[in-house]
């Protein structure tokens, strides 16, 4: 069907609700709208279907979420394996995030899932967690991680506790197209809840999660001691981390963390932030406000989900300055092995994993410590696959994994990035350089001084819609077929296309590097989940300054560049 009749249907199928279809009537006339809305089927992405919240194809609604669930559940009941199968299912505090969840938990249980389901909003390394705690099949948290508030979304995970690899979700997919319009299996919630379909997941878990979180310090009684001056602000930023950060901090033995109080309670319509996003330094705001009133010493940041986590450390001059996920990374990574090595339990084989397009700084800390570094494809799927290697070969042990969009990880018992871990982390990393007299900021400038001045910058180019997509496809095929021989007064010396795995020895991504003759470089993407391509930039240099101009020019000549492509 074409995209009118399409939505006819919708306007006048007996299985919609009313309130939907007197949505899609208001919009006669309008259409870029309906075409927006009705052009192609929500894409399942990378590991689960994202988008504008609203009826419609292309919407997220619990049609479509229904969809994607019978499709779940039609690839786990055609596995080979015990008969019963089982997921957990979390949700984070956007609109409609609890309705979807209990939407996805009546249409497995409707298949004969037994259906292990969190009765308020949950982290998503949580989710992560309890996958593999329950010894589920799969996991299902709603969520659209930082989106804007219009948006939600459905990430699907695994047994092994990471998101889907691309062969299941392609196989998910195909599920979901042999599902017919607005028909799913479906066992209402109450039948479900009363046989046992459906349970409920108890405290035990979150203890569970709890507990070995803990144990990744080091020195906890020292620490504990240690930190009980040190003081922090946290906002959740209206999500799901209030009580797991909080409670965290708390078992650590900080005694002086404060919540921003308008952003703490779940708001699924961020009233006060534009993006509920740790990397928009808008989004410390309030939190500045709140620790120049607690004469606090950092803030930290998570998002609705809690995956991520952004910092805010105290400058001498009294300012305050918003760290990038490079950034923190380097500072975590740093005090993860210094501290390791000090205690005498840093091991021979560890290993440390970051994306392609993370920061190379990571690389010389790991060699000052002779820890080996792996490079994967942007996603945290990717580094969960080597957390699974490390266990299944022995060859290594997992120490810590990154992305520069404010992912990280330590440990191995969550198996996506998790900011309840990495805020206890950042604090016992403030913690053991307040005893030395110095500041998170210190901390940063020490490790440039050791190592040398690393800068990356990382933009996105949002073009919404059907047309906004095509400009992006058009934009990274031009770039292919015909790349700058020089940039910023450099020449490209090296063209890497990431569709190449025979060069790249790494699974195909729609990635281009293009290093310079200094080793700087630039790579663009489209994103997985949002209608976006990305820039990222990346440079050495042995001052601060340089290192600014060198940034600047790179990032300018690419865009200038980029325009040009998306017109």
């Amino acid at each position: 069907m074409n995209v009118q009749e399409r939505y006819t249907l919708w306007c006048t199928s007996p299985l919609v609700d009313e309130e939907s279809k007197k949505e899609l009537l208001a919009l006669t006339g309008d259409q870029t709208e309906i075409e927006d809305r009705f052009y192609q089927e929500l894409s399942f992405g990378t590991a689960g279907p994202r988008g504008i919240l609203g009826p419609g194809d292309n919407r997220m609604n619990v049609y479509n979420v229904r969809k994607a669930t019978e499709g779940l559940a039609r690839d786990l009941t055609s596995l080979p394996g015990a008969e019963q199968k089982s997921v957990a299912i979390a949700y984070d505090s956007r609109r409609c995030s609890d309705v979807f969840a209990r939407e996805t938990a009546c249409v497995l249980a409707a298949h004969g899932i037994q259906v292990h389901l969190f009765s308020t909003l949950h982290a998503v390394p949580q989710l992560s967690f309890t996958v593999r705690y329950l010894h589920c099949t799969a996991g299902v948290v709603i969520t659209a991680s930082h989106n804007p508030p219009k948006y939600n979304g459905y990430k699907v995970y695994w047994a092994h506790g990471g998101q889907v690899d691309p062969e299941q979700a392609e196989a998910i997919t195909a599920c979901i197209r042999q599902v017919p319009d607005f028909v799913t299996a479906y066992m209402p919630y109450e039948e479900a809840l009363a046989s046992g379909r459906i349970t409920l997941i108890g405290r035990e878990v979150d203890e569970a999660y709890y507990k070995a979180t803990m144990s990744l310090l080091q020195d906890p009684e020292g620490l504990k001691q240690a930190g009980k001056d040190l003081v922090l602000v946290y906002t959740p930023l209206h999500g799901a981390g209030y009580v797991p950060v909080t409670t965290i901090l708390s078992r650590m033995g900080l005694e002086h963390v404060y919540v921003v109080p308008e952003q703490a309670l779940p708001d699924g319509n961020f009233p006060t932030v534009k993006a509920p996003n740790p990397e928009d330094p808008n989004a410390f705001t309030l939190g500045m406000a709140l620790a120049e009133e607690k004469h606090a010493d950092l803030i930290l940041a998570s998002d609705p989900d809690s995956d991520r986590l952004g910092v805010a450390v105290r400058r001498h001059d009294g300012g305050w300055s918003v760290l990038t996920g490079n950034q923190i990374a380097s500072i975590l990574l740093y005090s993860l092995l210094s501290e390791r090595q000090r205690l005498g339990t840093l091991p021979r084989n560890g290993l440390v994993v970051r994306s392609i397009v993370s920061t190379r700084l990571s690389d010389a800390i790991c060699a000052h410590f002779g820890v080996a570094l792996k490079e994967v494809l942007t996603g945290f799927r990717f580094i969960s696959q080597q957390i699974a290697q490390c266990e299944e070969t022995g060859e290594h042990t997992f120490l810590f994994g990154f992305e520069e969009s404010y992912g990280y990880l330590a440990g191995g018992f969550s198996r996506d990035k998790d900011a309840i871990c990495s805020a206890m982390l950042v604090a016992q990393a403030a913690i053991r350089y307040r005893q030395r007299g110095m500041t998170l900021y210190d901390a940063l400038q020490e490790l440039y001084a050791k190592f040398g001045f690393f800068g990356e910058g990382a933009k996105s180019y949002t073009l919404e819609g059907k047309v906004g997509l095509e400009k992006i496809a058009a934009a990274m095929e031009a770039l292919r077929k015909a790349p700058p021989a020089a940039l910023a007064g450099q020449k490209v010396v090296q063209v890497l296309d990431y569709e190449n795995s025979a060069v790249t020895k790494l699974p195909p991504s729609n990635v281009l590097r293009l290093t310079l003759e200094d080793g700087d470089y630039a790579m663009v993407r489209p994103s997985g989940t949002e209608p976006k391509l990305k820039l990222y930039t990346g440079s050495k240099a042995p001052t601060q300054e340089i290192l600014k101009d060198k940034l600047s020019a790179l990032e300018e000549a690419m865009e200038a560049l980029l325009f040009s492509l998306l017109q």
